[in-house]
């Protein structure tokens, strides 16, 4: 600490763009959330597989948040801001004004989302190139990484967008602009997204193949020519006129951004596990697995040296933690999976009005019924003849198939809770199933995964946790600060504003490990049979595709 400081008299802010809200945090020097506020964000889907949002509302909801928790301190005690974001395209023309990513050539729209999977075409003929950066992708890139949006616009707006365009920025680089007006990007969103490498920069020829030659002019200049690493200050600090429109003093240190699931990663997988009898406690940190729940999930490993797992992305360095290469797993459906199984299902607005009868929300009264079921028919195993195959929105990993489709095994005429209930645990089996197929995965390649640490909005659920604990064999560590994502970014703002020495410094210092969860081994047989159906219908699928493309 400097000036005479204690941990709650300095406080960073932390702001998170999801993929519906903004969330922003004033949290201390401990790690601990003094306030928080959230404000809503606009989504368009005009069409199937089209997801779009506006740089602007993003923005103003930013400002929103952080007027709201800011009163919370003197103006003084506030001496760093970080930003985390989804993985998002902005677009701007070359007067920095948002320019319109949709045929309708609505401007306001001018924000191609993560989830967004317009660009499949276009993945598949970069992939097809089987150029040598694909190897720091998992050996095939991703719909949801930027190379593809952009082929996309040009191919299909390039009067319109495309041959107008100035910048085109991750979210996360967006954001570190509005606050500083610099242009400099994250090493992060650089990396694992645009397929930058440390060492060697930009590859010239990877964008020459896929025929985004355009983008070498100026050094590169419309996607980024100057990187940083996540944590550093960029610019000149917080400009006057974003300072009036958060409510922040002007000229506080303002942090190179991360990826939101990056920022989860970095506010749960540095704590200190002393005396919590863990196995990662006589382990260094590469043992332990960050999983970030929410809308999607993702998987975070990190390792000393460059670890090549298949289908997985990375190794990315320093993407995270700086100093250690990321393998990044993922699972494009989870929370979204979830509330697509259980609000299309018949007994919704009944199992709406009953949780609300109750004053609880639909999945803690989901919980307690199962917990009814389970006590009222004790020799019936629940989700023993009920399957899900959860890639109703792709395979991110270690499969990378944006084809794939959902599957569910086992359905009855059924229309009651009681169905509703197992489908909804049947649904949440198989996310864990396909957290412990990314380990193995990532096992196979040398990687050595002792415990996972969770955070994000899934965490929050007992049952989620306890599946994942039970399914993968491995103890589930949740943090004492449950909103670790705001905590990772306001890590981001405590870097910059130079109170720490390092990440790794305030990593450890300001976040604490909460509940441990341990898996039941009673259940262990059961699963290990389960994850053996989980696997045929990978396989089951892929033959149908085969019959049905057969002569």
């Amino acid at each position: 600490m400097q000036h005479g400081e204690t941990a709650e008299s300095s406080f960073y802010v932390g702001i998170d763009v999801g993929t519906a809200s903004v969330r922003a945090a004033l949290v201390n020097q401990a790690g601990t959330v003094v306030d928080q506020a959230e404000e809503p964000l606009e989504i368009w889907e005009p069409r199937p597989d089209h997801y779009e949002q506006s740089s602007n509302n993003i923005w103003k909801a930013c400002c929103a948040v952080v007027q709201k928790v800011s009163q919370s301190a003197e103006p003084g005690q506030i001496r760093g801001l970080g930003f985390d974001a989804t993985c998002s395209l902005v677009v701007l023309d070359k007067h920095l004004q948002p320019l319109a990513v949709n045929i309708e050539g609505d401007h306001n729209r001018n924000v191609i989302m993560w989830m967004d999977h317009r660009a499949g075409c276009q993945v598949d003929r970069i992939n097809k190139t089987k150029h040598d950066v694909l190897r720091y992708v998992g050996g095939v890139m991703s719909v949801e990484m930027q190379p593809p949006k952009l082929l996309w616009l040009k191919e299909n707006l390039r009067q319109d967008c495309w041959d107008k365009a100035g910048h085109f920025f991750d979210l996360p680089d967006f954001l570190t602009w509005k606050a500083t007006g610099a242009l400099t990007r994250s090493l992060c969103t650089l990396v694992c997204k645009w397929t930058y490498t440390k060492d060697g920069g930009w590859d010239d020829s990877f964008w020459m193949d896929i025929g985004l030659e355009d983008l070498l002019e100026h050094n590169y200049a419309k996607i980024g020519n100057q990187v940083v690493s996540p944590g550093e200050c960029v610019g000149n600090k917080l400009t006057p006129e974003a300072a009036s429109e958060l409510g922040l003093p002007q000229g506080i240190a303002v942090a190179a951004a991360l990826i939101d699931a990056h920022a989860g990663g970095l506010g749960v997988i540095g704590a200190d596990v002393t005396g919590h009898n863990l196995p990662c406690d006589k382990e260094p940190i590469t043992s332990r697995l960050a999983l970030i729940c929410g809308t999607s999930s993702c998987h975070m490993a990190i390792s000393e040296n460059p670890v090549f797992v298949p289908g997985v992305w990375g190794p990315y360095y320093s993407a995270m933690v700086p100093g250690f290469w990321l393998n990044e797993g993922g699972q494009s459906a989870t929370g979204k999976l979830i509330d697509h199984v259980v609000r299309n299902h018949n007994a919704f607005e009944e199992l709406q009005g009953r949780a609300a009868a109750r004053d609880q929300h639909v999945y803690l009264y989901l919980n307690h019924h199962l917990d009814q079921m389970r006590a009222s028919q004790p020799d019936r195993i629940l989700g023993a003849d009920l399957h899900v195959w959860p890639d109703f929105h792709g395979n991110r990993s270690p499969l990378a198939d944006v084809t794939l489709k959902g599957m569910i095994v086992g359905l009855t005429l059924s229309k009651g809770i009681d169905d509703l209930a197992v489908l909804y645990l049947a649904t949440l089996q198989s996310i864990a199933m396909g957290t412990r197929h990314i380990i193995e995965a990532m096992e196979k390649s040398n990687h050595a995964i002792s415990s996972l640490f969770m955070c994000g909005g899934l965490s929050k659920n007992p049952l989620f946790v306890q599946l994942h604990a039970d399914v993968t064999g491995l103890p589930v560590v949740l943090s004492e600060e449950v909103e670790s994502v705001l905590v990772g970014a306001a890590i981001l703002g405590a870097c910059a504003s130079r109170d720490f020495t390092s990440i790794q410094e305030a990593m450890q210092k300001m976040s604490r490990v909460g509940n441990i969860i341990l898996p039941n081994p009673a259940h262990k047989r059961f699963y290990d049979k389960k994850y053996e159906v989980y696997s045929k219908l990978y396989q089951h699928q892929r033959e149908y595709q085969a019959i049905m493309e057969g002569d």
